[in-house]
C-alpha cells in the first residue's frame, strides 16, 4: 500500500488477512513513495518464486493464473510470462478496446525496441529474474518498461499468451495520466538509456522520440483517448 487508505479498505484488507492468514498479506508504506518504490517493497516481501501482478481496479479472468502456470510447466525456460488485455469504460461489460502484444521471444524483444512489450498488469514472473537486474526501480510512470528492458537484454527467455487475461478499467484519467511534459520527458529519458544502451539505433531512438512528443504534448487529452481507442488499440 503506497500510503494511507481509507478506513474501508482497511477493513475489507484485513477482512481477507483474517480468513487467509498464510495466504494473504500486506505491505504498507507510511506515506506516498510512488510506484517503484512500492513494487519493488512488495516483491521483496514475497513469499513464492512465482509472482503474478495486477492493479486493484482490474478484473483477472477466472483462469488466468492457471494458464500462466501451465505455460511455467511446460517452459520452466521462461522467466516472464504475460497476456493480452481488454479494455473497459464505466461497467466491466462496456469493453472499448484490446491491447495486443507480440507472444515469442523474438516478437517480443523487437517489439520491445519501440514499445512496452507486456501489458503490465497481465504479467507472471520468476522473483529472482527481476531481483537479478535490480528489481523495479522508480521512473515517472514507466517503471514497467524500465524493468522490461533491463530484463530482456539479460537475456532471459520471455513469452505473451494470445489470451485475454485481465480486464482493465480505462478513461478519462488514464489517458490525460498519458500525457503531458513530465511524462514526455520521463519517455523521452527512458530512449536516451535505450540508445546509451545499444538497445536502439539513433534514427529509432529520434522516431520514438518525434512520436512521444506529438502524442503526450501536443495532443489533448480527448484526441489522445481517441487515438488511443480507433488507432492503438483492437476493437
Amino acid at each position: 500500500l503506497d500510503g494511507p487508505l481509507t478506513k474501508g479498505l482497511y477493513a475489507v484488507l484485513d477482512e481477507y488477512r483474517s480468513a487467509y492468514p498464510d495466504l494473504f498479506n500486506y505491505v504498507e508504506n507510511e506515506k506516498n513513495e510512488g510506484l517503484g518504490v512500492s513494487l519493488a517493497k512488495g516483491l521483496l516481501a514475497c513469499k513464492n518464486e512465482l509472482v503474478a501482478r495486477m492493479d486493484t481496479d482490474d478484473i483477472a479472468k477466472p483462469d488466468r493464473c492457471e494458464k500462466q502456470l501451465a505455460v511455467f510447466a511446460a517452459h520452466p525456460e521462461y522467466s516472464i510470462v504475460g497476456g493480452q488485455i481488454e479494455e473497459f469504460v464505466g461497467e466491466p461489460t462496456n469493453i472499448v478496446g484490446k491491447r495486443i502484444v507480440p507472444c515469442s521471444d523474438e516478437d517480443i524483444k523487437r517489439f520491445l525496441k519501440t514499445r512496452s512489450p507486456f501489458n503490465h498488469m497481465t504479467v507472471m514472473f520468476k522473483k529472482s529474474a527481476i531481483i537479478a537486474v535490480g528489481n523495479y526501480k522508480a521512473w515517472f510512470r514507466n517503471e514497467d518498461y524500465y524493468l522490461w528492458l533491463r530484463l530482456l537484454s539479460s537475456g532471459v527467455l520471455c513469452y505473451n499468451l494470445p489470451d485475454v487475461l485481465v480486464t482493465v478499467r480505462t478513461g478519462t484519467q488514464m489517458y490525460a495520466r498519458r500525457g503531458g511534459y513530465r511524462y514526455y520527458q520521463s519517455s523521452k529519458r527512458l530512449q536516451k538509456f535505450m540508445l546509451d544502451n545499444k538497445m536502439i539505433t539513433y534514427p529509432t531512438y529520434l522516431a520514438n522520440v518525434f512520436k512521444r512528443f506529438v502524442f503526450q504534448v501536443l495532443f489533448p487529452t480527448d484526441l489522445r483517448g481517441f487515438v488511443f481507442r480507433k488507432c492503438i488499440r483492437k476493437h
